[in-house]
C-alpha cells in the first residue's frame, strides 16, 4: 500500500508539473530525488541565496500524500506568489495569490531551510501512522519528509504554503 502511495505521489509530481506549464528549460524540470547534494569543497556554511525565479517560474512545490483517507493534494507557487492547489487527479482545487508579507516569509523559510543541506528523505523520526508524507521541491532540490520526521526549517515552509486543501 505505501509503494502505491509513493508511486501515486510521483504520477501526480509529474501531472502537476505538465499541468502547470513547467519544462523548457525551468528549474523544476531538472529537480529529481537524485539530485546531488554534495557540497564543493569551498562552499561556504550559509550559501548564498539563489536569485529569484521570474514571477511564471515555480518557486516552490509541495505534494503532500497520506493521512486518515489516504489523500494526495500538491500546491504551485510561482515567483510573483501566485498560487495553484491540485487535488489527487491533478484538476485544479483551488488558487490565489499570497500577499507580498507572506511571499516574503515563504522565501525567508525557503532560503533558511537551505534545500542544498538538507537530506533528500528525513523519516527517521517517530512514525505517525495515518500521518502525512510531504514532498518539497525548490530550487533544482527534492527533499521528502513525513509527519513526526520533518525537520525544524522545514516546518517553517509547509507553515508558510498556502493550505493543501481548500
Amino acid at each position: 500500500m505505501r509503494g502505491l502511495r509513493v508511486v501515486g505521489a510521483a504520477l501526480v509530481s509529474v501531472v502537476v508539473l505538465c499541468a502547470c506549464g513547467a519544462g523548457g528549460g525551468s528549474e523544476e524540470a531538472s529537480a529529481s530525488p537524485t539530485a546531488s547534494a554534495t557540497p564543493s569543497a569551498s562552499a561556504s556554511p550559509s550559501p548564498a541565496p539563489s536569485p529569484a525565479p521570474s514571477p511564471a517560474e515555480s518557486l516552490v512545490r509541495m505534494t503532500r500524500t497520506g493521512g486518515f483517507a489516504g489523500r494526495t493534494s500538491s500546491v504551485l507557487v510561482k515567483g510573483d506568489g501566485s498560487w495553484t492547489r491540485l487535488d489527487g487527479d491533478a484538476k485544479p482545487a483551488g488558487s490565489g495569490k499570497l500577499t507580498p508579507e507572506e511571499l516574503e516569509r515563504l522565501r525567508s523559510a525557503l532560503a533558511a531551510a537551505d534545500f542544498a543541506h538538507l537530506p533528500r528523505v528525513s523519516k527517521s523520526g517517530t512514525p505517525v501512522y495515518d500521518g502525512f508524507e510531504y514532498t518539497i521541491v525548490h530550487g533544482g532540490f527534492e527533499v521528502v519528509t513525513a509527519d513526526g520526521s520533518v525537520p525544524p526549517a522545514l516546518q517553517d515552509v509547509l507553515s508558510a504554503l498556502p493550505p493543501s486543501e481548500g
